[in-house]
């Protein structure tokens, strides 16, 4: 089977987000099950390069952005055994980060385009499948089905196409269709691209696509009901029948505390006793008395809306009143990182706040941790609460999205349990699930079950690409 897999963003190459770990970590997934499965993305300037430096040049062509035609260089670079295509084109990439810009719309308009010529030169790959991710990619179903289809490399092709966040659509004017997209006004309607007055890649991706795919059963539900659904809940309900959820992975060989070298001491399910080490050690970091009987409670997050910032806010006295330590490390916005700064240095000794991005550091408190708070107002599926698992570190959730499907609540009669949970979005029953939490961390033996249940608690891509190439299967086979 060979899968051309097209995203706008993959690590190591460049981040923004989850995206971009599912983007290089599902197609290693696939190639080790012997898949010939290669990665295509824009060559943006933050690239770093090492990387660049690398790549070899396959081809330079012309890519027709509405009646413009616009260069673009094909290159390529075989990753630790991955074929990853980049898409060099200096005007629309050679940019600081990924997302953002005034012509969004022109950059991953030319960017669809750009990957469905590309496949002329990649030495006869015929893709079977286009798998393509979010709205930058929303297009290409589209121009697969209804102007490549007649071209002898995409005859055979089939698109999936998955949302990783609804949220973020790719929105704009009507004069995209042909300004920029090359394609006639009858498809401004609302059983094709029109999405009120303007246009969605998204609605676009969805309606194009012969397989839809989200990234957790619990989000595919939630995004045909109004309040997730981001004005498409209407659309992704009449396309229910080729919706599917397939939770997201994480590579375990990366996430390992057996081999993390960021931790001060390793450790795994019979060595566990030496997570309290890295406790103690990020008790130093943070300015925290040192004293194993105090739980730390962290976030490793966003610092926006979604993430259920607003719940922590609306009660965070109540939260420090308890015998708590709690720990903050991320970004976003200025608001919630000037709240937390401001009580990391109203109440030093009881929370630290890390405004910035540190993965050395991220991997000190997943495992010096004892609980991790995810409050997600929604979370397509979380990456975070998985990790916190490999760790040890007991995530608190709100049950919505992939939450709800990869954590599941303790059970005080049955013993069972990887972690807490709360169901409605609401700060004070956030705040009694961190008390329940809290009051069970003193009772130290039936603590030890529950890490020990969390660390056995895997979702490995290896398991979650078979779950991808059943959804190929099933569409080559239609």
């Amino acid at each position: 089977m060979k899968v051309l897999f097209v995203t706008s963003e993959a690590a190591p190459f460049i981040k923004t987000g989850g995206l971009a770990d599912v983007s290089f970590a599902l197609p290693k997934a696939l190639h080790d099950k012997g898949v010939d499965v290669r990665i295509i993305m824009p060559k943006y300037e933050d690239i770093s390069y090492d990387f660049t430096s690398k790549t070899t040049q396959l081809a330079t062509f012309g890519v027709s952005v509405g009646w413009r035609n616009q260069y673009c260089g094909l290159q390529y670079l075989s990753y630790d055994g991955l074929p990853v295509y980049f898409v060099d084109n200096e005007y629309y990439f050679k940019r600081h980060g990924c997302y953002g810009y005034f012509d969004d719309g022109e950059r991953f308009a030319y960017f669809c385009r750009a990957v469905m010529e590309s496949v002329k030169y990649m030495d006869d790959f015929y893709p079977d499948v286009i798998h393509c991710n979010d709205w930058q990619t929303g297009m290409i179903p589209l121009y697969l089905s209804d102007f490549y289809k007649g071209n002898p490399e995409f005859a055979n092709a089939k698109s999936v196409f998955t949302i990783h966040n609804l949220k973020y659509q790719g929105r704009f004017s009507r004069s995209v269709i042909e300004e920029l997209l090359g394609i006639g006004e009858e498809y401004f309607n609302e059983e094709k691209i029109k999405y009120y007055d303007g246009i969605s890649f998204m609605k676009a991706g969805i309606v194009y696509a012969d397989k839809v795919t989200t990234v957790s059963k619990t989000y595919a539900k939630e995004i045909q009901m109004p309040y997730y659904g981001e004005g498409l809940d209407g659309l992704l309900r009449q396309k229910s029948g080729k919706l599917a959820g397939v939770i997201n992975g994480i590579d375990y060989s990366v996430y390992d505390p057996k081999k993390d070298k960021n931790l001060i001491a390793n450790y795994g399910l019979s060595t566990v006793k030496n997570k309290m080490l890295n406790k103690e050690e990020l008790q130093k970091i943070a300015g925290f008395p040192i004293n194993p009987d105090v739980p730390v409670i962290s976030m490793i997050t966003r610092l926006v809306s979604q993430k259920g910032i607003d719940l922590v806010a609306a009660v965070i006295e109540d939260i420090l009143k308890m015998d708590v330590q709690l720990i903050v490390l991320g970004t976003g916005d200025h608001d919630y990182q000037d709240f937390f700064e401001y009580y990391a240095s109203s109440y030093p000794g009881k929370i630290a706040s890390f405004i910035k991005f540190d993965d050395a550091l991220a991997s000190k408190i997943y495992a010096g941790s004892d609980m991790f708070l995810m409050p997600s107002l929604f979370e397509p599926c979380g990456l975070s609460q998985i990790i916190a698992m490999s760790y040890g570190t007991l995530p608190i959730v709100r049950e919505t999205g992939g939450l709800s499907d990869t954590v599941i609540p303790y059970n005080e009669f049955t013993g069972e349990g990887n972690g807490f949970s709360f169901t409605n979005y609401n700060a004070h029953d956030m705040l009694n699930v961190i008390e329940y939490a809290v009051n069970c961390f003193k009772d130290k033996k039936n603590w030890a079950k529950l890490v020990k249940n969390a660390m056995r608690t895997k979702f490995e891509w290896k398991t979650q690409a078979g779950e991808y190439l059943k959804i190929y299967n099933e569409i080559l086979e239609a």
